[in-house]
């Protein structure tokens, strides 16, 4: 009996330990991490969602040609119907929305990371350059994607 006692003990000590080392690791694993791709016409983040807290978008330019860059954006609206001037350039001061944060100017083939602090809510990420010489606002061309973040 004493055995069989002891042999409990150590099986209960051993799960306590696992569930502490468990709660330790998630706590302490920091941001969590988006890898986002822009490249000619499109923003693509896995995964589409994230827990609220610091959330690390690390972009990756894939081109093939185009200067990009990345902007995150808390909104309510869908990601096509940002307000846009004219030229199709998403009005960033507009209303129904906040910039949080963005890169400029991301080159061809080079990356960056961003980290921020997000709450629960819908937001947009997007490429907001506008090409004079080519006639392109990248966000009309289909560069944007939603993105949640969940309590």
């Amino acid at each position: 009996m004493d055995r069989e006692r002891a042999s409990r003990l150590a099986v209960a000590f051993a799960v306590g330990a696992l569930i502490i080392v468990g709660c330790t690791t998630d706590t302490a694993s920091g941001p969590t991490t988006v890898a986002v791709t822009l490249q000619e016409w499109a923003v693509l983040a896995e995964p589409g969602s994230a827990p609220t807290g610091d959330i690390t978008f690390d972009v990756t330019n894939d081109g093939p040609e185009d200067i990009h860059e990345f902007v995150v954006i808390r909104t309510d609206l869908d990601a096509g119907d940002l307000p846009v001037d004219a030229d199709g350039v998403v009005d960033e001061a507009g209303g129904g929305m906040e910039v949080i944060d963005e890169i400029e100017d991301i080159p061809v083939g080079e990356s960056a990371s961003l980290t921020v602090s997000l709450d629960a809510g819908a937001y947009v990420l997007i490429c907001n350059i506008w090409d004079a010489d080519e006639g392109e606002a990248h966000y009309t061309l289909g560069m944007r994607t939603p993105f949640t973040v969940t309590e």
